[in-house]
C-alpha cells in the first residue's frame, strides 16, 4: 500500500507521460530553448532555476560585506519593510567607478523602475514578467536588521503587549520593571499562543543563538502566517517541525522567494529525505507567489504529506508536468496562473482524492489543443465535485459541453465573467446573466450549485425548458436536411427531448426578418381590454405596439396602462399562445359510473360543453406576473395576443 502511494513521473500512465512529453517539447520550442532530451522527473532528481548571467564584459561579484551580514547573489534583504531579492552584485556602467550596486527583484513588483536591463544593457533578470519588477540599489543603503522566528514571535506579542498591566510614568519618561512576574506574564501569553502572524517581519533564521527554543516559547501554535520574509526553505523546515511545532495545522508562505532552487537545496547540499522532518501535522499549505515552478513547488510539499489543502496561486504556472507528492489532497488553488487548456492539469486526473480545484483568473479557453477529440483521457476523477472556472478567456459554448463529459462528478461549478456571456447573440441588455446562467444550467445534468447559487427544482425546469427553446429556434434557423447537424452540437439535447417532451419546430417562411436587425428586437403585441356589458357579445378595445425585448415586466405593464388609461397597479396582462392543452381530469370521467353521468346530464355546464366540442382541451394562458425579467423570455415568438385584465 505504502509503495503504490509514491508515485513518481516514471509510474505515470505510459498514454499520459508521452502526452506531458509531447506538450513541453512544444512549450519549448515555442519559447525558442532547444527541445530536453527527456522530461522525466523524480523526486530525488536535482532541478534548478535556468541561470541568466549578466551582459558580457560586465564585472560580477557572487557576495559583499554589509556590517556582520554576507549578501551574496540569490540572498534575501529588506529596504525599509520592502523585502527584495539579490540578483546583481557589481559596478554598472555610467556610475562611478569602483561603485557596487546591488541589482534586485523587488516582492512588490511595482515598485521597481525596470526588469534589470539599464541603457541597453541586461544585467540580471527577473523571475516576475512585470516590466518593474527592479532596480539598482547603492551598496551604501542601509539594511533593515534581520531577526529570527523567535525573536519576531517575541517582538510582537510579548514585548509590546498593553494587555500586561498599566505603563508607569516618572517625570514624563515610561519606566518598566522587569520582574519575575512580567516574565512570566509574557511566557504564559507565548505558550498558550495558537495563532501567529509574522508575515513581513524579516525573518531570516528560525532560531539565532541565545534564542530559546521554538519548542518551549510558542509550542501551541495551530496556525502560523509566515508569509514575506527572507528566509531560505531549509529555515521553514527548522520552524515547522514536528518535535517543534506539534499541533501545527495550517501554514502560509505566500510571497516568499526562495530562490534558485532553495525550496529543497541547502548551501549546495541536497536536503535528504532522511533529514526532512517526518511526520508533519501540516493540514493546509499556502504558496502563493513563491515564483517556483511546479517541480520545485511539489518538492517543497513532500515534507507534508497529510496535507488535504494546498494553494499555489500567482505562480506564472503553465503546466503541471509532474505529479504532486500528497496523497490526501482535497483541494487544490491555483490562481492566477497561465493554463491555457484544461489539460495544461491533465496530471491531476491521478489525484484520486480531488475534490476541489480553483482556476481563476487564467487564461483557460479550451479542454485541449485544437483540435481535439474527447476521449476518457481527458476525463478528471469522479470525486472532484467543485471547479472555479471564473475570470478566464472561455468563449465558446462548445468549452461547457465538453466539461461536462471531462467532469463527471462535477456538481458544483463557477464560470461566470468569461467572454462567451459577453458575446453571446442570445443575450438581451439586461437579461444576459440571467440567460448566460440558464443555458450553463442546463448544459450540466448533475449541478446543486451554479455561481454560489443553489439550484432548486423550479431552477432546473425553467433552464433547460429555456435551452430547448433555443435550440428550437436554431433549428428552425436550418432546413430540415441539416438539422441534425444544430443537435450534434448540443448534447444533452436527445436527454432533455425524452424529459421533457419533442420540440415543436416552427420553420422560418421567406421574408423573416435576420435576428440581427432592429424588427427582430422587437415584439409585436396585441393588447386587447374586455369592457363589462349587458349584452351577450361584450365590447372589447383592441391596440397593437411593438415593444423591445430587453424591456422587463414593470415597464411593459406601466406601457399598457398608459395605452389603455389605468393604473399598472391595476393590471393583469395574460398572454393567449394560442395552443391547446389536454383538459385535467377528463380521463376520470370516462371512468366513471352510469349514475353519474345520468346525474351529470341534468346539469349542463357551458363552459364544459364547449371544451368537449373543441375536443377535450383548452386554451392554454400563462399570466405574465410582475417581476424585473425581460418580456422576451416571457413570451415566445415575434408576435403576441396578451389580454389586459382589472384586478
Amino acid at each position: 500500500m505504502d509503495d503504490a502511494r509514491h508515485t513518481t513521473q516514471e509510474q505515470l500512465e505510459p498514454n499520459l507521460r508521452e502526452q506531458l512529453e509531447q506538450r513541453n517539447t512544444e512549450r519549448e520550442t515555442r519559447n525558442g530553448r532547444p527541445p530536453s532530451s527527456s522530461t522525466s522527473w523524480s523526486p530525488n532528481q536535482r532541478v534548478s532555476f535556468p541561470s541568466f548571467p549578466p551582459a558580457s564584459n560586465t564585472p560580477l561579484r557572487t557576495t559583499a560585506q554589509k556590517g556582520s551580514r554576507t549578501v551574496s547573489l540569490g540572498g534575501r534583504i529588506s529596504y525599509e519593510g520592502a523585502s527584495c531579492t539579490v540578483r546583481y552584485i557589481g559596478w554598472v556602467e555610467g556610475t562611478d567607478k569602483g561603485l557596487t550596486w546591488f541589482g534586485v527583484e523587488w516582492d512588490d513588483s511595482s515598485r521597481g523602475k525596470h526588469d534589470g536591463s539599464h541603457k541597453g544593457k541586461v544585467y540580471f533578470k527577473c523571475k516576475s514578467l512585470s516590466p518593474t519588477a527592479a532596480s539598482f540599489v547603492r551598496y551604501a543603503r542601509t539594511l533593515d536588521p534581520s531577526r529570527s522566528f523567535v525573536q519576531a514571535v517575541k517582538r510582537k506579542y510579548a514585548d509590546q503587549d498593553p494587555s500586561l498591566g498599566p505603563q508607569n510614568v516618572i517625570s514624563g519618561k515610561v519606566v518598566e520593571e522587569v520582574g519575575f512576574e512580567k516574565i512570566s506574564e509574557q511566557q504564559k501569553r507565548l505558550h498558550e499562543l495558537k495563532i501567529v502572524l509574522v508575515d513581513g517581519q524579516q525573518i531570516e533564521t528560525a532560531e539565532d543563538e541565545g534564542d530559546e527554543g521554538i519548542e518551549s516559547a510558542c509550542p501551541s501554535i495551530v496556525e502560523l502566517d509566515l508569509s514575506r520574509n527572507l528566509f531560505k526553505f531549509a529555515e521553514v523546515l527548522k520552524i515547522v517541525s514536528p518535535g517543534k511545532l506539534s499541533h501545527l495545522r495550517s501554514l502560509k508562505l505566500n510571497g516568499n522567494h526562495f530562490g534558485e532552487s532553495q525550496s529543497y537545496w541547502d548551501n549546495g547540499k541536497f536536503v535528504e529525505s532522511a533529514r526532512w522532518p517526518q511526520g508533519s501535522s501540516v493540514v493546509e499549505l499556502h504558496m502563493d507567489d513563491v515564483l517556483l515552478d511546479w517541480k520545485h513547488l511539489c518538492n517543497a510539499a513532500r515534507p507534508f504529506d497529510r496535507v488535504t489543502t494546498f494553494s499555489a496561486s500567482s505562480n506564472y504556472l503553465n503546466t503541471l508536468d509532474c505529479p504532486l507528492p500528497v496523497f490526501s489532497l482535497k483541494s487544490l488553488t491555483l490562481d492566477h496562473n497561465e493554463f491555457s487548456t484544461l489539460f495544461d492539469l491533465i496530471i491531476l486526473r491521478q489525484c484520486t482524492s480531488l475534490e476541489t480545484l480553483r482556476l481563476k483568473g487564467n487564461k483557460v479557453s479550451s479542454i485541449d489543443k485544437e483540435p481535439y477529440v474527447l476521449t476518457p483521457f481527458h476525463c478528471f476523477g469522479d470525486k472532484l465535485r467543485y471547479v472555479d472556472l471564473s475570470y478566464n478567456a472561455i468563449a465558446s459554448w462548445k468549452f461547457v459541453d465538453d466539461l461536462d463529459y471531462c467532469l463527471p462528478g462535477l456538481t458544483s461549478l463557477r464560470m461566470s465573467h468569461n467572454p462567451m456571456y459577453a458575446t453571446s447573440q442570445d443575450s438581451e441588455a439586461s437579461g444576459s446573466a440571467d440567460e448566460g446562467w440558464m443555458l450553463t444550467l442546463a448544459r450540466f445534468g448533475k449541478l446543486t450549485s451554479l455561481n454560489f447559487s443553489n439550484i432548486t427544482a423550479a431552477d432546473r425546469n425553467n433552464a433547460e425548458l429555456f435551452y430547448l427553446s433555443r435550440i428550437a429556434r436554431a433549428i428552425a434557423e436550418v432546413s430540415e436536411s441539416d438539422a441534425d447537424s444544430v443537435t450534434a452540437q448540443h448534447k444533452r439535447y436527445a436527454e432533455l427531448c425524452e424529459k421533457h417532451g419533442t420540440l415543436t419546430i416552427v420553420r422560418k417562411s421567406a421574408g423573416t426578418f435576420n435576428p440581427g436587425f432592429l424588427e427582430a428586437r422587437l415584439i409585436k403585441f396585441t393588447f386587447y381590454l374586455q369592457l363589462a356589458s349587458s349584452d351577450e357579445q361584450a365590447e372589447k378595445i383592441t391596440l397593437s405596439k411593438e415593444i423591445p425585448k430587453s424591456f422587463d415586466v414593470y415597464r411593459v405593464k406601466g406601457i399598457v396602462g398608459k395605452m389603455f388609461g389605468l393604473s399598472p397597479l391595476c393590471l393583469r396582462l395574460i398572454w393567449e399562445t394560442g395552443e391547446w392543452d389536454p383538459v385535467a381530469g377528463y380521463e376520470e370521467e370516462e371512468d366513471s359510473s352510469d349514475d353519474d353521468k345520468e346525474e351529470e346530464e341534468k346539469i349542463v355546464d357551458p363552459e364544459k360543453q364547449a371544451i368537449r366540442e373543441k375536443g377535450r382541451f383548452m386554451k392554454r394562458e400563462v399570466e405574465i406576473e410582475e417581476s424585473t425579467r425581460i418580456i422576451g423570455n416571457c413570451v415566445d415568438g415575434l408576435e403576441a395576443t396578451v389580454r389586459v385584465e382589472k384586478r
